[in-house]
């Protein structure tokens, strides 16, 4: 299993989550291994060259899917050159304010930006990613503009929130796990998280759509991918296996530690998925006029 996002965050938790299930279940070492670098393209360019024969999977977020929207910039197609073999988790992100702003509504972030539009910034982890793509959807469900900060060359997403933190930038939506310690310290105001039903890691924090943007949803969600040209037969037994995985309930258990449930869909409702998630992520980028580099 090969995760593009580095040692400890989500996709590395998943991963090695459910490699550690199914090693035990088919009977044999699944390895994770983090390829992070190069604007999180390393990974997927080497499962893309990689044999088509099982023993290699791409556990990516949302963003295989929102990167579609930029393929001519990239080195693989993220459709064309893979095939959604499994899907695995989903959870909200939480939309966060530095304290320094004193801003604690999501009602008092959108009356500041649009009394000052353009002006105020928000971060992420990169153009395209979901916490690109989740801020300029809020913006644009919510009808003010704000200006997009990305993080630099081999920043995580801690580097992110620090910025946050340190009033670089005004907000952020980030991985609830991730925000924690900001959140509980007071570092950052948390103003609402981003699926239409609330986290029990942040119970007491609304949904956007509870807080003022009526039907805003926007998960982060992570699957398992295999090089174009793998067989259906492998294809089945891989969404059998994770499947399996996902239904245990030591797995469950862990994976809610982190504030994730296991999405239930068959390999092709989460390929039909996948192909959705493509075409909103690419409207987004019509409507913001979003350039990759």
């Amino acid at each position: 299993m090969i995760e593009p996002f580095g040692a400890g965050g989500g996709p590395d938790v998943v991963a090695r989550v459910v490699a550690t299930k199914l090693s035990a279940l088919w009977g044999q070492p699944v390895i994770v291994e983090n390829h992070p670098g190069d604007r999180s393209t390393l990974a997927p360019s080497l499962v893309a060259r990689s044999a088509a024969d099982g023993h290699t999977l791409l556990i990516s977020t949302s963003a295989q899917a929102y990167s579609a929207a930029f393929a001519e910039n990239l080195p693989y197609h993220p459709l064309n050159d893979f095939i959604p073999a499994a899907a695995l988790t989903s959870q909200p992100y939480v939309l966060i304010a530095t304290t320094s702003s004193g801003i604690v509504s999501l009602s008092q972030l959108i009356t500041a930006a649009k009394a000052k539009p353009g002006e105020l910034k928000f971060g992420s982890t990169g153009i395209g990613t979901g916490s690109h793509l989740g801020g300029e959807k809020l913006a644009l469900a919510a009808g003010f503009k704000a200006q997009h900060v990305p993080a630099g060359p081999g920043d995580s997403i801690a580097d992110v929130i620090a910025d946050t933190v340190r009033g670089r930038t005004t907000y952020l939506i980030a991985p609830i796990p991730t925000a924690l310690d900001d959140i509980h310290t007071n570092r950052v105001h948390p103003l609402g998280v981003t699926t239409m039903k609330r986290s029990p890691l942040l119970p007491e924090v609304p949904t956007i759509a509870e807080a003022g943007v009526p039907g805003f949803d926007f998960p982060i969600w992570y699957g398992a991918w295999v090089p174009a040209g793998t067989s259906a037969e492998i294809i089945e037994k891989i969404e059998a296996g994770i499947a399996r995985a996902l239904s245990a309930p030591d797995v469950i258990a862990r994976l809610a530690h982190h504030g994730a449930e296991p999405m239930r869909m068959t390999q092709a409702e989460f390929a039909t998925f996948v192909r959705r998630e493509a075409e909103t992520a690419a409207r987004i980028v019509t409507a913001v006029g979003i350039q990759l580099g």
